[in-house]
């Protein structure tokens, strides 16, 4: 059976819980945060949330589909050194707390130790494509989450190359009618998932619920906006992330006026799927780097869903059959589809 002809079911139910618990988790470590994070070599911080978030997410997946490889963002190399034994053992315990939460296997949570958890996080350590496999960010814009801020669970399914299932946890996105960003983490958050020619759909995150609960999905679409005088785009927060200066010239070529809106992670591309910000633009900061495939995976989806385009700076297509990179693309362009071509002619221009 070809990924053209199945219905993905089981896999959004598996993956909406997964980046539900995950997020509750999150949320958890968020309340009790302290400004002490784990570094990474590349100096972005890990927290306790990071590990603890890919290891939920990781055993859901083992469980429900043992033969799926998954490429993600963390491993436990750092986690297991000796000196970070207290980082482990406060996974350990929101770990086994979300367990006990959602009702599974309550009597042994106590049982899971590190070396259990840690091997859960291992099992995202593929990085090689194969025509079925998983891409994780346990929390995708971890300054966001350290700051209260804007953050994710990203989650997708690959299938010969093609994004099949996404879902997408928003812990402290605020509700599609308010303007701007809530920045005091009181949001309830949202989830959003998508699969492939079914649509984009939104719940309400409510992450302090019992993942079983029933809670509504409604349909998102992208805005139909394409008057360059009320046209809003979003961008990284980080500068390190995306050139603001070259995105600051585009929309002056295209005439924007508005502020850009800048957030941390894939919360940018909920945002556009709901209609309520029409462009993201990712613009390298290197003519050499490329972007990580979970930056990426499940937002593409959804937007792709929504009705909007999702590209790389040159409006070629991402391409996920290249490993943990996206190896054959520049950049990455997300629109409602009405401005697409209008915004990378002026890259270009």
């Amino acid at each position: 059976m070809t990924s053209m002809n199945r219905d993905y079911e089981r896999e959004r139910v598996v993956a909406i819980r997964a980046v539900r618990e995950a997020a509750r988790l999150c949320r958890a470590v968020g309340a009790e945060i302290s400004p002490e994070a784990l570094a990474k070599k590349d100096k972005s911080p890990v927290t306790v949330a990071d590990f603890g978030s890919q290891a939920m997410i990781c055993r859901a997946l083992a469980e429900a589909f043992p033969d799926d490889p998954v490429i993600a963002e963390e491993d436990s190399i750092e986690l297991r050194r000796p000196e970070n034994a207290p980082i482990l053992d406060q996974v350990l315990r929101h770990v086994r707390a979300v367990r006990a939460e959602a009702g599974e296997g309550a009597d042994n949570d106590f049982d899971i130790d590190g070396e259990q958890v840690c091997g859960w996080i291992d099992r995202g350590g593929t990085s090689q494509y194969v025509e079925r496999f998983w891409t994780l960010d346990p929390i995708d814009g971890t300054k966001g989450f350290l700051r209260g801020e804007q953050y994710a669970v990203a989650l997708a399914l690959v299938v010969d190359g093609r994004i099949v299932v996404a879902a997408l946890a928003c812990p402290n996105l605020w509700s599609r009618e308010e303007p701007e960003p809530n920045k005091s983490g009181g949001s309830p958050g949202a989830i959003f998932w998508a699969v492939a020619g079914r649509g984009a759909y939104e719940e309400a995150g409510e992450f302090v619920l019992h993942p079983s609960s029933f809670i509504l999905s409604n349909r998102v679409c992208v805005s139909s906006r394409d008057d360059p005088a009320v046209v809003r785009f979003c961008e990284s927060v980080e500068s390190g992330h995306s050139a603001h200066g070259d995105a600051a010239a585009v929309a002056a070529r295209l005439g924007i006026v508005a502020p850009p809106l800048r957030m941390d992670s894939q919360a940018k591309y909920a945002v556009v799927a709901r209609g309520q910000a029409d462009i993201y633009l990712r613009l390298p900061t290197r003519a050499d780097y490329r972007e990580k495939i979970w930056d990426h995976a499940a937002g593409a989806l959804i937007v792709s869903e929504a009705g909007g385009i999702v590209t790389d700076i040159t409006g070629r297509p991402l391409e996920f059959n290249q490993g943990r990179e996206l190896a054959v693309n520049q950049g990455v362009i997300v629109t409602n589809g009405r401005l697409h071509q209008r915004v990378v002619d002026s890259i270009k221009g």
